[in-house]
């Protein structure tokens, strides 16, 4: 069983754009928190951003895409959005969305902070 699933990838020419799509469900339907990661090859996994999918909108963004990529939520559907606008060559990576139950106003930005993972999406920027 697959709880989480992403779609949207694919390839874009710098300044491009991309949408992502991602759905929690099964056992993490009760998740709270959602983000997205990002790993290149021979990279570690790097967090991008991380939002509430309950209550009120609580959102975080890594300085790398701040004011790039903007993350929405349907929250009924426990579905975010990862819209990507000015891409780069460095943004290239498989894109994973990842979702967790979270109990601190502080969101999470770790890996190991989040329990259910997506198997990735690739994003390829070209020059």
């Amino acid at each position: 069983q697959v709880d989480v699933v992403e779609s949207g990838g694919g390839s874009v020419q710098t300044g491009g754009s991309l949408r992502l799509s991602c759905v929690a469900s099964g056992s993490a339907a009760g998740s709270n928190v959602m983000g997205w990661f990002r790993q290149a090859p021979g990279q570690e996994r790097e967090w991008v951003t991380t939002t509430k999918v309950t209550g009120d909108s609580n959102t975080r963004y890594a300085d790398s895409v701040r004011g790039r990529f903007t993350i929405s939520r349907d929250n009924a559907r426990k579905m975010v959005y990862l819209q990507m606008d000015s891409l780069k060559p460095e943004d290239s990576a498989k894109y994973y969305c990842a979702a967790t139950w979270w109990w601190s106003s502080y969101l999470p930005q770790g890996p190991d902070d989040f329990d259910y993972w997506g198997q990735g999406t690739q994003v390829t920027v070209s020059s």
